[in-house]
């Protein structure tokens, strides 16, 4: 650009800055305009370089980012924001030059802004096109009469540090680590902010170095090996002397250089380990001067620790920052093979100065609330923000973890001193004792699960019990309100030792935690825990007193002490019993007021719900909490288009809840009010969980009513019509006709009839089945018409046919693998109930199209097979798995001919990349139908046993009632040593199996539903099983052997042992 040119980029540049709207849109306009000529770039470059023009005018350039989005948008062709035209290489030149120039400008934030300019510059130049760049950055690293040069040099090699490779960095560090060295081992000379500047370089290349020593180990360690010594020598120098009080400069080289350390001995520990030696003395010095300095400035508040502020480079200049550096630090030494011996003689140091860092700071008892709600605290501590409490507390476990008993005992051993301490202090008149008890108790709660398991073991040489008793008895005693933050920390701590402490202890801080739960209620939390197993008759007589407060607590509740508060009045309920008719007319519409204000929150609404069917379940409950229910209810229903949202999926809930293991005459009062709106809900809304709430209420009354349900509303007709009203919206234009002497239907071998009456019934809904509806919708159709084939199987036998065409349709649509897996359950349920004509219902599936199949059968079984091991449940998996076996043993023809995915073939080595497996996809050999289903029983039997040998490693107390030398868990677990080839197993192994099987699926109130009202919910599936393959391969040898050869090794030898 012409000089005239530069004085009006100027001129523009300066209107920017105008008072005047107008004005300032105008030039931003006329820049961006600009930006789009030649010369543009050079001519910012010159502004910003001009050391002579007003800083505001050079600030802009960059603080405005017009040179960064110039580059950005203009420098290289085929960037993400590249925009035309590109930069000349002339002026790239002149650029480049010009930001070199001003490097070392005495402004910061200039010196800053430039410094971003050459970090993004060099991301497309360097180090090809600009190779003078890191030459220029060193030689003003080695010019000591200019710390404006060095500074600029540090902040464009600390932005640079984060694009450096494994190409650049092996040939930069020899060059560069030692200029930086100089830069800090040079006091003198650099302040602490160069000097950690200089160190942070250090740590980038070192992780670089790190990250290559996979596969270039020897290199980089031959790299370093010369350099290690003199850094070593320099961390040892700066961490020798005490930390220093409100000096964040000081905090922060001291973290930079714990850091690096880190990445030594993470990444060299072979070299870290002959030079550590140096650094362990200053390492302790640091870590035991930091501890006064923290407990003065963040615990005590005396002093300032700069929480919550930054330096330029937004680094945290806190004392806790550092800490956290150091916690983990240490954690790297601990948890080091080659390391940990540094600290093992010292380690019930470690241990008791840490414990200290665990104390509650000035900070959180007067800055986030934990004044006014102890409570809060106790929230807070739960939260998973890193704090130096919980990188503490990190530290401990693993001093047990790497440790064992020796880190056990330093714990408890460093907590008792601690704990002695702390009473001296109360003795004394401290008013902040109670610090370093609650710090104790914070630090044993941690660790809670190791130190039980010691504690059981009997291996280790101190009591924890003896401690915890003693912190109990010292503190539960005094006033609540004299210690808040302490005995919210003891309520919450207790009940995870309540195995190891004395009964009559946990009684009286039961009482205690009773007494407080008006005035904390952190005493929720140890009632929640201990109620549950506490005994009944010591507790009846303080019952009313628990209930009546915690009904006070809950009319105060906050947001988030609610679901405490819930949860507690739970367990009181389940705990009270008999009790709870006596207050069921005063807490339940209290719970329904609760219920209703949090309709919307998922969790509270739930919270509200159990706590009111733990009220249902108490004796002489259920009839007064219905009546007071469905009078609520029933409008809600009626009128779902006039509710608030969430309102009538959650007394959808409700009612569910009320109908679940309800007496005959409660089911039949809730179908009175309800079953009309929830038909027309789950056929009039859209609202997916409405619809989904409402289905799962209809299985629920189902299962509640049986076949009383038909004659409950006079019109038996009716209601099958209205029950399969709702199945139709399942089912995509599934059609009913009448026939005038009864329906003949598919019925397994019989003739059936629909209601033993005559009608036309056409129905065009698209619904819960239908294969264009979203599959959310349709989670709970699985349940739903499992209730139906259960309970009423004569009325739904005419059905059969239409009912499969309709779950294939909607086999084939969903996504959802839980629906997928629910609707071959009905599948699997279908085949059971055409025993002993499988056959019939073979030949049913064949006769009925699916789209791009040959039939049904074919596409159902394909699925069935893919599906299989996705399938979840123990009552879905015994459901499913026994009915395979059913379709095998017809050996119908239809079986032979289809063929489906066997085994994975493996095809390639190593690692498998997105674009491998693009252009090598995963390929699978195929076997005929009946070979797959042997595969995927024998499949089930290698679960079972190896849950068997699972459950006998971990927990020989559940095998107490099964003598050893009946069960061998290494061997035979199916089959017994010695015998013949599907020789029978044992009861007692059986009975293992599926024990085992069994408290491995974890059921929901889904599964509840169809696993209490199915019979086959009492198979043992093991022994079902083992029955099963001795009579197939009894009965049909030859074939039995030609499937087996389809196998691999290890499904044979579950099925040959």
């Amino acid at each position: 650009m012409a000089d005239q040119d530069q004085q009006w980029l100027l001129n523009c540049l300066t209107a920017t800055l105008d008072t005047n709207q107008e004005v300032r849109s105008y030039a931003e306009a006329s820049l961006n305009q600009a930006s789009l000529q030649p010369g543009f770039g050079g001519a910012l470059s010159k502004v910003a370089a001009n050391r002579e023009l007003p800083l505001g005018l050079r600030q802009i350039s960059f603080c405005r980012i017009e040179l960064m989005q110039f580059v950005k948008k203009h420098w290289q062709e085929g960037e993400e924001n590249f925009e035309h035209p590109v930069v000349s290489r002339d002026e790239k030149e002149v650029i480049r030059r010009l930001l070199l120039l001003s490097v070392d400008d005495s402004n910061r934030k200039i010196c800053t802004a430039i410094s971003m300019a050459v970090s993004s510059v060099a991301h497309y130049d360097w180090p090809e096109d600009w190779p003078d760049l890191l030459p220029f950055l060193l030689k003003l690293f080695n010019d000591q009469t200019n710390i404006n040069g060095v500074h600029g040099a540090l902040r464009c090699l600390a932005l640079l540090s984060g694009d450096l490779d494994d190409t650049v960095v092996p040939k930069l560090v020899p060059v560069l680590f030692p200029c930086l060295h100089t830069i800090v081992s040079s006091p003198q000379i650099y302040d602490k902010p160069l000097r950690t500047k200089a160190l942070s370089i250090v740590y980038s290349c070192t992780s670089m170095l790190g990250a290559m020593t996979g596969v270039y180990k020897t290199e980089t360690s031959n790299l370093m090996m010369p350099m290690l010594k003199p850094w070593m020598d320099q961390f040892s120098t700066i961490l020798e002397h005490p930390v220093q009080s409100e000096d964040p400069d000081d905090w922060s080289i001291r973290m930079e250089v714990l850091k690096c350390l880190n990445q030594f001995v993470q990444n060299f520990p072979t070299l870290a380990e002959t030079e550590f030696k140096v650094v362990v003395g200053p390492l302790w010095q640091t870590f035991v001067s930091s501890l006064s300095v923290y407990e003065r400035s963040s615990i005590e508040g005396a002093e300032d620790p700069y929480e919550g502020r930054y330096d330029s480079d937004g680094a945290d200049k806190s004392l806790e920052s550092f800490v956290i550096q150091l916690f983990e630090f240490m954690l790297t030494i601990v948890g080091s093979r080659r390391l940990a011996k540094v600290v093992a003689n010292n380690l019930k140091e470690l241990v008791y100065y840490t414990i200290a860092f665990l104390q509650i700071t000035e900070q959180q008892v007067s800055v986030h609330s934990w004044s006014l709600d102890a409570n809060q605290y106790v929230a807070d501590e739960e939260d998973t923000t890193y704090s130096c409490r919980v990188s503490g507390a990190l530290l401990l476990e693993e001093v047990v973890s790497a440790c064992g008993l020796e880190g056990i005992e330093a714990i408890v051993d460093s907590a008792q001193r601690r704990f002695n301490e702390s009473q001296q202090g109360k003795i004394a008149g401290s008013a902040v004792s109670w610090r370093i008890r609650e710090a104790t108790i914070f630090a044993l709660a941690s660790l809670s699960e190791q130190l039980l398991e010691a504690e059981v073991s009997g291996m280790t040489r101190v009591s924890l019990r003896d401690l915890l008793e003693q912190l109990i008895a010292e503190d539960i005693g005094t006033g609540v309100h004299e210690y808040p933050f302490l005995h919210a920390r003891l309520f919450s701590s207790v009940p995870k030792f309540s195995s190891v402490i004395s009964h009559g202890v946990l009684e009286h801080f039961l009482y205690a935690a009773i007494k407080a739960i008006g005035m904390d209620v952190g005493a929720c939390r140890a009632l929640s825990q201990l109620l549950p197993g506490a005994n009944r008759e010591i507790l009846q007589p303080h019952m009313m007193s628990l209930f009546s407060s915690l009904t006070d607590l809950l009319n105060q509740a906050s947001d988030e002490t609610l679901h405490l508060v819930l949860e507690t009045l739970q367990a009181a309920i389940q705990a009270g019993h008999e009790a709870t008719a006596a207050i069921e007319p005063i807490i339940s519409p209290i719970i329904l007021n609760t219920w209703v204000s949090h309709v919307s929150d998922p969790f509270i609404s739930i919270d509200a719900v159990e706590v009111l069917e733990a009220i249902k379940n108490a004796p002489n409950c259920v009839h007064p909490l219905v009546s007071r229910i469905l009078p609520y209810i029933g409008p809600v229903l009626n009128k779902p288009q006039q509710q608030p949202d969430g309102l009538v999926a959650g007394s959808l809930d409700l009612v569910t809840m009320l109908l679940k293991n309800a007496p005959n005459d409660v089911v039949k009062v809730v179908y009175d009010v309800c079953f009309d709106p929830v038909i027309q809900i789950v056929l009039q809304s859209d609202d997916h969980g409405e619809m989904q709430n409402a289905t799962e209420c209809l299985a629920a009354l189902i299962a509640g009513g049986k076949q009383e349900v038909l004659a409950w509303g006079g019109d038996s007709g009716y209601t099958m019509r209205s029950l399969l009203d709702v199945a139709s919206r399942i089912v995509s234009e599934w059609e009913y006709f009448f026939f005038p002497f009864g329906l003949p239907a598919y019925g397994f071998g019989e003739e059936k009839s629909l209601l033993g009456g005559t009608f036309l019934w056409i129905r065009e809904d698209k619904k819960l089945l239908d294969p264009d509806m979203e599959s959310s919708g349709s989670l709970f159709v699985g349940t739903y018409i499992l209730q139906l084939i259960l309970h009423l199987p004569s009325q739904m036998a005419p059905h059969i046919r239409d009912l499969v065409a309709a779950l294939v349709r909607r086999l084939q649509s969903c996504q959802i693998v839980g629906l997928r897996s629910s609707l071959l359950l009905i599948f699997a349920r279908l085949v059971h109930m055409s025993a002993p004509n499988v056959e019939q219902f073979i030949d049913l599936l064949v006769n009925v199209p699916a789209k791009d199949y040959d039939n049904s059968f074919v596409y159902v079984m394909s699925e069935w097979a893919k599906q299989q091991g996705e399938i979840q449940g123990a009552y879905q998996i015994k459901v499913t798995t026994t009915a395979l076996a059913l379709l095998l043993s017809t050996r119908h023809v239809e079986l032979a001919k289809i063929n489906v995915p066997g085994h994975l073939v493996k095809t390639t080595a190593g690692i498998t990349t997105r674009s491998k497996a693009k252009s090598a996809p995963d390929q699978w050999t195929v076997m005929p139908l009946p070979a797959k289903i042997l595969a995927l029983l024998a499949d089930v039997l290698i679960e079972i046993q190896e849950q068997v040998a699972i459950g006998n490693d971990e927990d020989s107390d559940d095998w107490e009632e099964i003598q050893a030398e009946d069960v061998e868990t290494d061997q035979d677990l199916v089959f017994p040593s010695g015998a013949t080839s599907f020789g029978r197993p044992t009861y007692e192994q059986l009975e293992a199996m599926a024990k085992v099987f069994d408290e491995n699926q974890e059921d929901g109130d889904e599964d509840d539903l169809l696993s209490g009202a199915d019979p086959l919910n009492e198979i043992n599936l093991a022994n079902y099983l083992a029955d099963f393959l001795v009579k197939f391969s009894h009965s049909y040898r030859q074939l039995f052997d030609h499937l087996c050869l389809s196998l691999t090794e290890s499904q044979r030898d579950a099925l040959f042992k």
